[in-house]
């Protein structure tokens, strides 16, 4: 069965002030509006999301709740998971490997090197570049089952960029 993850780094933010927790940081007036875009990108493209799971930094979360809001998906159903935070690679595929089998398509909100690291490795694109603030890539990838993912690799269908926002 083929499914789709939609893979996006979160928005722009405001670079840290002096002791702010890294966790804290809030996203930018510009932030906010590349995610509305991404958002409106997703729509158009894929129309809805079953699951979107994201990071619970402010910057991710934040990200997470502006896309939801274009797809109509229901901001109470974003699943927070405190591994998705600074995460590597291996740490987001085992997220993806327990999601429930009846999600067609999920959109994760997390945050460089991990999330783009996780392109590569879905994709074997290793010269792929790293994912701009607010970039999300949709990858298909043919799975029975979820936990499936772990020794699968799909292809990488298209992404947006700032200019096509």
């Amino acid at each position: 069965m083929q499914r789709i993850v939609l893979l996006c780094r979160h928005a722009e933010t405001y670079d840290p002030f002096p002791l702010q927790p890294d966790f804290e940081r809030e996203l930018t007036p510009e932030g906010q509006n590349h995610a509305r875009n991404t958002g409106s990108w997703l729509r158009e493209k894929y129309s809805k999301v079953d699951a979107i799971l994201a990071s619970p930094a402010a910057r991710a979360n934040a990200t997470a709740r502006i896309v939801a809001g274009r797809l109509y998906f229901d901001e109470e159903k974003i699943s927070y998971d405190p591994d998705l935070y600074n995460s590597r690679e291996s740490q987001l595929l085992n997220c993806l490997g327990n999601l429930p089998d009846h999600v067609k398509q999920v959109l994760m909100v997390a945050h460089n090197p991990g999330i783009t690291r996780l392109v590569r490795e879905l994709t074997e694109q290793q010269q792929l570049g790293y994912l701009e603030p607010a970039e999300v890539v949709a990858v298909a990838i043919d799975l029975k089952h979820w936990q499936d993912i772990h020794t699968s690799t799909g292809i990488l269908l298209n992404h947006n960029t700032k200019q096509v926002l």
